[in-house]
């Protein structure tokens, strides 16, 4: 990644925001934002209503509008084993248009089942080699135009339109937690709600097993740390990607981090209190408000990103089984 692009890449600006959400007006749906039950003065925002379950069809399907009809005519690719691949692969069947996939080959066989049913080719290839794509943005002998996945201008501003929404309709949120992959949800988010009311503070939300964000925070640069796969595989990485550190640094009020068993928990009492099916990364935020201390967060929205959590893992956590054992996640970072 040259650092002309990383100074090149730029947040959102409401103008941007707003024809997002047009753009992407009868493709991805206008997710209700509901209360937590008895948790007072939390806020749900339910990505995973979503037609593929997850937030990532709002970027994809924003980023493929304003690259025009002929930048996509011979296809789109994008680097992603999780619910990026699927907004893609969604958008490019409706456009009638073909979607290459580079995964990393350790990829969850229900992910990657689940991105060829929607008629994408997937290429595994070793991890190392899938970062590289992610930062090259491209792979040799795949041509289409290339989408990736969190580090883009209208993936952002489409990711931003939950923001937009969400302050159209709670009034006085003081937080909103948003789980941190890679960076654009949370950074997208970040970009609108302050347009709209400064002072707001957004919060990233990650998982004890893999933190870089509060890493970097602390070291005040992205630094390795370490990396543990579970069923969580929606965000954590062994580090923050280099392209989006200044506008994460620049937006990003703090990290929360739990652990493996408040996300269990999260998970087990959105179910059962709300019949909300979130997967690990769209509870991570219901974790972290259920472990703040009272009133520490103000009125708060919580956004639950995506709801792909596989039904065995889901079983076991509302059994009360230890699911991060059973059901390890892909080597990948976060945010893919």
């Amino acid at each position: 990644m040259s650092g002309d692009r990383a100074a090149a890449l730029r947040a959102p600006d409401p103008g941007a925001v707003e024809a997002a959400a047009r753009h992407i007006e009868g493709l991805a749906e206008r997710t209700p934002t509901i209360p937590f039950g008895d948790l007072e003065d939390v806020w749900l925002k339910l990505e995973s209503l979503q037609p593929i379950g997850s937030f990532k069809l709002r970027g994809a399907a924003n980023a493929m509008k304003v690259a025009g009809e002929e930048a996509v005519r011979n296809g789109v690719v994008t680097a992603s084993a999780g619910n990026m691949a699927q907004g893609v692969a969604w958008c490019a069947r409706r456009l009638g248009v073909g979607c290459r996939v580079v995964a990393p080959e350790h990829a969850p066989t229900v992910k990657v089942n689940a991105i060829q049913e929607l008629g994408a080719q997937v290429t595994l290839v070793p991890f190392d080699r899938w970062w590289q794509a992610l930062e090259e943005r491209s792979y040799p002998g795949i041509d289409g135009h290339f989408l990736h996945p969190f580090a883009d201008p209208e993936v952002m501003a489409g990711n931003a339109t939950i923001g937009l929404e969400i302050l159209q309709e709670i009034e006085e949120v003081d937080t909103i937690l948003v789980p941190f992959g890679g960076g654009g949800l949370a950074c997208g988010i970040a970009a609108i709600a302050k347009a709209m009311r400064p002072g707001i503070r957004v919060l990233a939300c990650e998982v004890e097993t893999a933190a870089p964000l509060t890493a970097a925070l602390t070291a005040q640069r992205p630094v390795e740390v370490p990396y543990q796969p579970s069923f969580v595989d929606g965000i954590g990485s062994r580090r923050v990607f280099d392209e989006m550190w200044p506008l994460i640094r620049e937006l990003i009020d703090g990290t929360l981090v739990v652990t493996l068993r408040q996300v269990r928990d999260a998970v087990r009492r959105l179910a059962n209190e709300r019949s909300v099916i979130a997967e690990g990364a769209g509870a991570v935020p219901v974790a972290a408000a259920l472990a703040a201390a009272p009133g520490s967060l103000g009125r708060t929205v919580c956004v639950v990103s995506g709801g792909n959590l596989d039904p065995r893992v889901l079983v076991d956590i509302l059994y009360g089984g230890e699911a991060d054992r059973s059901d390890r996640a892909t080597d990948r970072p976060s945010g893919a």
